[in-house]
């Protein structure tokens, strides 16, 4: 593999986007969504950033994080996220994918794919784009008809802030074009 380079940003806002092994379905179980929640808070408690957006899918994640000011150590918190979860996932029964010998030796378990895409918001309209994209997720992946019908999403927050109207996305004319955001999120 080739040498791969993450931007670092000092108070930086960052799009996310990390996949379970082999895209297993199982991140919007009840299980699941406790022992994420659980490693974030713990995470968040230990190092702080703001989660700006976030939605959650059977098999994979997108974010938007605003790191503190000075703060660029993203990999850390995911690493730490990952690790967490994983032992709690486990420990309260959840299934793994099969490890290949090469993954035995790397220490790594069936539960998330090695890497994760990060990509730095560069201004407030590659930040609206993101945004956007996020909520409208699980829409573009046919779990629902409208944002506002996933629950694993933080557009209910910004509906409750006005950010967005309950009804935003459920229209054809206000369904935008993701597409350049599409390359950066890894799908």
């Amino acid at each position: 593999m080739g040498n791969y380079r993450r931007s670092y940003v000092p108070g930086g806002t960052f799009f996310f986007t990390l996949v379970t092994e082999r895209r297993a379905e199982m991140l919007c179980t009840p299980q699941a969504r406790a022992c994420l929640g659980k490693a974030f808070r713990e995470c968040r408690r230990r190092w702080p950033f703001q989660i700006d957006a976030l939605v959650l899918l059977p098999d994979h994640l997108h974010a938007i994080w605003t790191l503190p000011q000075g703060d660029q150590d993203y990999p850390q918190r995911w690493g730490w996220i990952k690790k967490e979860f994983s032992k709690a996932w486990l420990s309260a029964g959840g299934a793994e994918q099969g490890v290949r010998p090469s993954q035995v030796r790397q220490r790594r378990r069936g539960i998330w794919q090695r890497r994760f895409w990060e990509h730095t918001i560069r201004d407030e309209e590659d930040f609206r784009r993101h945004f956007d994209y996020i909520h409208f997720n699980p829409v573009k992946h046919h779990l629902v008809e409208s944002p506002e019908k996933w629950p694993f999403s933080t557009f209910h927050r910004w509906v409750k802030l006005g950010v967005y109207a309950p009804d935003w996305g459920c229209q054809s004319t206000e369904r935008m074009d993701f597409e350049d955001v599409s390359s950066t999120a890894k799908e």
